[in-house]
């Protein structure tokens, strides 16, 4: 497989909030923001950029009876460091995400490119295919977010352009979250038919 194809199945082909439908917690849980959508996704890339890499490193090492358990704690020390990292540098950010960092690490999709992909292939195919999918996770929570803040407060990246009181307040709660999604489901499966 081409490395393009790789970062590109993740992007479109097999992205993992539109088509593949994985990771839903942070995806539902953490978009009430473009800013939040973006910080999740970026942190979610790292990891699963950073396990892949190590699982594929060290896949023939790993007895199969601790392969899962294994993944885990290679996965937990990514995430420890996406998580003090944040406290430190981006406190407010970290604030906003709260317990959706640390759980991360339980992250279907991380699982899964470990399970499916990272043990079975080198290591630069296993990066690549974790940048694809990392740049897809972010590229759909980064959109959720940003059409959940727009239509709930009139804003994007913080920035309002529409007035205080004129966004529609079920946007930024969770009912706006299923909404949002089953919306752009829907468009990307449009647009998939059409191509």
């Amino acid at each position: 497989m081409s490395k393009y194809k790789l970062i590109f199945n993740g992007l479109i082909k097999e992205n993992p909030v539109f088509v593949l439908l994985i990771g839903m917690c942070p995806t539902l849980g953490t978009t009430t923001s473009a800013g939040n959508g973006l910080g999740m996704g970026l942190s979610t890339a790292f990891v699963l950029i950073c396990s892949n890499i190590a699982i594929s490193a060290v896949k023939n090492f790993i007895p199969e009876k601790v392969r899962i358990p294994a993944f885990v704690v290679i996965i937990a020390s990514f995430v420890t460091v996406v998580d003090l990292v944040m406290k430190a540098y981006v406190p407010s950010l970290y604030a906003s995400l709260g317990l959706y960092i640390p759980l991360i690490v339980v992250n279907c999709l991380i699982l899964a490119r470990a399970e499916a992909y990272a043990s079975k292939n080198n290591v630069i195919s296993s990066m690549l295919d974790g940048v694809g999918m990392g740049l897809g996770f972010t590229f759909a929570l980064t959109i959720l977010g940003g059409v959940r803040e727009i239509l709930g407060s009139g804003s994007i990246f913080g920035l309002k352009f529409i007035g205080d009181n004129d966004g529609m307040l079920v946007f930024v709660l969770a009912p706006g979250a299923f909404i949002v999604l089953g919306y752009l489901i829907a468009i990307v499966n449009i647009l998939k038919k059409k191509a």
